[in-house]
């Protein structure tokens, strides 16, 4: 193609792209699909690359990432960004409003005007915007500090790579520099793929997990493959303190930035209270989360006057909605089988909806908890969403127990495989025994296998496990490697580009390490931690088979039944021959050389982490841990040097306080690094 025609067509596609990218995420009724939008984008990259020169800074192309980042620099912010505070009452939102009222007409101003927005349920970041180009995006960090992520957020499809900067009448004159903030979200439908195509047992909880666990991966294409989504809730620029809130709004979206555009000024409680009653069912209907409705003061002269706490404005302040629970029927319960032959009961549910979805299944965990809430099939049941996302039954309605309800009968043989089944001692749950030839077991083990922080091989899901089982083509996680290209183009849904990408996958899997092989092996009771530790005292899959108990009880973290689960684990039969197919196909049976430590500063300390990071997932803040000099522990005893706690800290917090171990936050954990 001559470069004037090519130059012409690259505008065309780089339009039409752009013009689905906003139909898609911002306007939420796209006209092509994935599939089409991938090829127009295929085009687009093919053009660029015979003709380099073409390429511009803001092309869509640059959003696929491809560079790998090993370290996300420290930026500092130019103005705090501050938490808000958040209140489940609407007799606190009165209270804030009378006590903004109150500071208001102290300052001699007229009664103050609120706008409320919905509150999106993601991680808030900083985009830097000089001369129309995106220069610089970070993370909130502790508020002061953030991570520098500009290469993950170039992906993001609504984060304007340029724009037409403000001017005119709302700032005066052009700027060169501006700043906005907002929030890095997942829509549902972006969620759900992404879930889909991992192992259960390595799912996300909710999009927002997801979305803090993607914005800190090293390699901007997984980014990019994650679909994640920005919605714009401030603008600042130089001298622009008396433009309203209100108009810092209409102006983000004039400049091209999604900011929902579900809010309303609101001038008393009454209007505030009508926003947050109309939304609260309303925003199921909507294709992302949203969890509550921020309501900031609409004249922004008075931000700075009204000032703020050590962690949040007093000018503003975030409703969150309560959980909302929904009654149903159990109709029946059913059994699945987990990768270590675990029996679950499931309860299959009158289909009802709840927090925006249908819900028809839910989890009962053991028959311990059957007993525990006394359910019987036939029952009338309340269930709710932990998080919003994860259904489960939390009671029975008695009083309205009909009279034909069936008691939930315990069963004595496999589902999958018809082996009468067996409760170990002091155990709640039932297990099937047949290790080596229950189906169940075997999908399990190989979606473990391959699942993110084992040995993440891209592209290997439920579905296709299920026919590399059923068809006799993988028996464990070693047949994985001897698998050919025409026996995976013969499988359902599979075809020459796609069987080529999962050997692709397989082989890059190789180059994973020793600990992440023994993590994904999946010895009961051996988590990532204990694996970890397991390659660091016996460095070679040899020296770890031929150790005996007493010798493993004396590593840390490993009591006598890890260690007598390690030793049985390597006696089996179908365990060693799938070892020989590994140590076959090169997979890391021995660990490399001692990394390098970035500090010290961890030396000696053994560390647990408890509820929710917002800056971190959980696999990287143990490595930030390791690449210091500590360890990583999974339960907490007087021997625990230091308790990381986040959101929604459970009982390890309780019992770290109960035994005086030291617990900090994350602002304090980050200062520590």
């Amino acid at each position: 193609m001559e470069r004037a025609q090519a130059k012409q067509e690259a505008e065309r596609l780089r339009a039409e792209i752009n013009r689905h990218n906003r139909l898609y995420y911002v306007e939420a009724r796209p006209v092509i699909s994935d599939y089409e939008f991938d090829k127009l984008l295929e085009r687009l990259i093919g053009i660029e690359k015979e003709h380099p020169d073409l390429v511009t800074p803001d092309s869509p192309s640059q959003r696929v990432g491809g560079e790998i980042t090993k370290v996300f620099p420290v930026v500092v912010h130019r103005e705090p960004m501050l938490s808000l505070a958040n209140t489940y009452s609407l007799g606190e939102v009165e209270e804030f409003c009378r006590r903004v009222e109150k500071l208001v007409e102290a300052e001699g101003g007229r009664r103050p005007e609120f706008v409320a927005e919905l509150k999106f349920d993601g991680v808030a970041v900083s985009l830097l915007y000089r001369d129309g180009v995106l220069a610089r995006g970070a993370t909130r960090g502790d508020g002061m500090r953030g991570d520098d992520i500009t290469a993950n957020l170039r992906t993001i499809p609504t984060v304007p790579l340029s724009i037409t900067m403000p001017g005119g009448p709302l700032f005066g004159t052009p700027v060169s520099e501006i700043e906005v903030r907002g929030e890095v979200f997942m829509r549902k439908e972006d969620f759900g793929k992404l879930n889909e195509a991992r192992p259960e047992e390595d799912r996300f909880a909710n999009p927002r997990n997801a979305t803090a666990g993607t914005l800190k991966l090293q390699d901007s294409a997984e980014v990019a493959r994650r679909r994640m989504s920005f919605v714009a809730y401030y603008l600042k620029g130089p001298d622009d303190g008396r433009i309203p809130h209100l108009q810092r709004l209409r102006q983000l979206e004039s400049m091209g930035f999604m900011t929902g555009g579900h809010y309303r000024l609101c001038d008393g409680v009454a209007g505030i209270a009508e926003f947050i009653g109309a939304w609260s069912e309303k925003r199921w209907t909507l294709p992302y989360e949203t969890d509550g409705v921020v309501l900031k003061l609409n004249d922004t002269t008075l931000w700075d006057r009204l000032g703020a706490t050590a962690k949040s404005p007093r000018w503003a302040i975030a409703y969150k909605y309560p959980a909302q629970q929904a009654r149903t029927v159990l109709r029946e319960v059913v059994f699945q089988v987990g990768r270590l032959g675990t029996i679950t009961p499931v309860a299959e549910l009158e289909p009802v909806r709840l927090a925006g979805s249908t819900v028809s299944r839910s989890t009962l965990h053991n028959f311990d908890e059957i007993d525990r809430l006394g359910v019987r099939i036939g029952d009338r049941v309340m269930i709710e969403k932990s998080g919003e996302v994860i259904p489960k039954v939390v009671g029975v309605v008695l009083d309205e127990r009909p009279e034909a309800t069936v008691a939930i009968q315990v069963p004595d043989a496999c589902p999958e495989c018809g082996t009468p089944l067996v409760r170990p001692e002091g155990e709640v749950s039932l297990y099937c025994p047949d290790e080596s030839g229950c189906p169940a077991q075997k999908r399990g083990r190989i979606l473990h296998f391959a699942s993110r922080n084992a040995m993440d091989i891209q592209n290997l899901g439920e579905s296709l496990v299920a026919q590399l089982v059923d068809r006799g083509l993988v028996d464990d996680p070693g047949d994985l490697y001897r698998l050919e290209k025409a026996q995976v183009e013969g499988l359902e849904r599979m075809g020459a580009k796609s069987a080529q990408n999962l050997l692709d996958a397989l082989a890059e899997s190789r180059k994973r390490g020793y600990a992440r092989l023994l993590y994904a092996l999946g010895i009961r009771h051996v988590g990532q931690a204990t694996a970890r530790e397991l390659a660091h005292a016996y460095p070679s899959l040899g020296s770890l088979r031929e150790a005996g108990e007493e010798e493993l009880t004396a590593v840390p973290d490993i009591g006598p039944v890890v260690a007598a689960s390690i030793r049985e684990f390597f006696t089996r039969s179908w365990v060693k021959a799938m070892l020989a197919k590994l140590e076959e196909a090169g997979l890391p049976l021995e660990a490399g050389g001692p990394k390098e430590l970035v500090n010290r500063n961890f030396e000696g300390l053994s560390v647990i982490f408890t509820g929710g990071l917002d800056r971190y997932d959980r696999q990287r803040a143990s490595e930030l841990v390791l690449e210091r000099g500590g360890r990583i522990v999974t339960s907490v005893s007087k021997k625990t040097s230091l308790v990381v706690a986040g959101s929604e800290a459970g009982s390890k917090l309780d019992k770290a306080l109960k035994l005086g171990v030291r617990v900090v936050d994350e602002d304090e954990f980050e200062k520590m690094l």
